[in-house]
């Protein structure tokens, strides 16, 4: 599909036949199993200024925190023994963790018998050879928007070009590459997601989350409007027929808009979800946008999530 195509689909009036292509193509190349991811959100330490989220450097409202390896290594084996199979490891991008560090603990969670994802922002092309070397699997590095002008309107602290080239190292490095986007940016529009989506297709990612644009009271955007549910699902749903084998992650933020649209996008070829196991009160404190957010208990949560993807018709992993 070319930009114009997609901009025609992202557009129509009846949405409903390509939401069907796309979960039959979801079925086709990644069965009915739908993959639980762990997220550790070790530090919400950031030296960036991307205006739209929460943890960036500008913020004084926000409450900092680092855990210690003994932390993130603690909740990883809860996880483990709670089931999950991957554990993502995420932060801002916070100096204090350089790569010998994360290495370790990297390597760590490799012993447990997890694949590890690293979320930890954009790294120099040794510190990425680095972690892999230590068995990192996956990197994921949202690009955020592909429209240049509106990329450098929203990060006064780096631009697109840094991010594709980090991106396109993680590619080079034979990680498993994750990119991604927001709906509902401000200055955004139908020809920008289909640039996003277009994106995805020249990084060859094999992992990509898209979710709708939640304004944050303590940044720039605070008035601005959140982005549209609807919106999101199609571009879920192109995404899965730009990539068939991708994993797509139904996102933490689209339930935040509406519960029952999280679980929609499971029909529209997602396969992926991600559940918080970052300990209290660590977990409130990660606010890169407002959400509320229940006490953490890996193995009930886990459980609990299993049971709700049952009643899908879907089988948990």
């Amino acid at each position: 599909m070319e930009k114009k195509e997609l901009v025609q689909m992202l557009a129509l009036e009846d949405f409903e036949p390509v939401y069907r292509r796309a979960d039959a193509v979801r079925r086709e190349n990644t069965g009915d199993i739908v993959h639980i991811r762990a997220i550790i959100e070790f530090s919400n330490i950031c030296r960036r200024q991307c205006l739209y989220c929460g943890l960036n450097s500008t913020n004084e409202k926000a409450v900092r925190y680092r855990m210690s390896v003994k932390e993130i290594l603690d909740t990883a084996r809860q996880a483990v023994d709670a089931g999950y199979r991957t554990i993502v490891l995420q932060s801002g991008e916070d100096p204090h963790f350089h790569k010998e560090t994360l290495g370790e603990i990297v390597t760590a969670i490799k012993e447990m018998g997890a694949a590890v994802t690293l979320s930890c922002g954009e790294l120099t092309f040794e510190e990425l050879r680095y972690l892999k070397n230590c068995g990192a699997d996956r990197y994921l590095l949202k690009h955020e928007t592909a429209d240049p002008e509106l990329y450098d309107r929203l990060h006064p602290c780096g631009t697109l070009k840094e991010r594709v080239e980090c991106l396109k190292n993680i590619n080079r490095l034979g990680y498993e590459t994750g990119s991604g986007f927001m709906i509902g940016l401000p200055g955004q529009t139908l020809e920008t997601i289909a640039g996003d989506l277009l994106l995805l297709k020249e990084l060859n990612c094999k992992m990509a989350g898209i979710g709708p644009f939640i304004p944050h009271p303590d940044t720039p955007l605070a008035g601005e409007k959140a982005g549209d549910t609807e919106l999101t699902k199609r571009a879920v749903a192109l995404a899965r027929l730009l990539l068939p084998k991708a994993n797509l992650p139904v996102t933490t933020s689209l339930g935040v808009v509406n519960r029952e649209e999280k679980d929609n996008a499971f029909a529209c070829g997602a396969n992926v979800i991600m559940k918080k196991v970052t300990p209290d009160p660590y977990k409130q404190a990660y606010e890169i946008y407002p959400a509320k957010l229940e006490k953490t208990d890996v193995i009930g949560d886990r459980k609990k999530l299993e049971e709700q993807i049952r009643q899908l018709g879907r089988i948990p992993l």
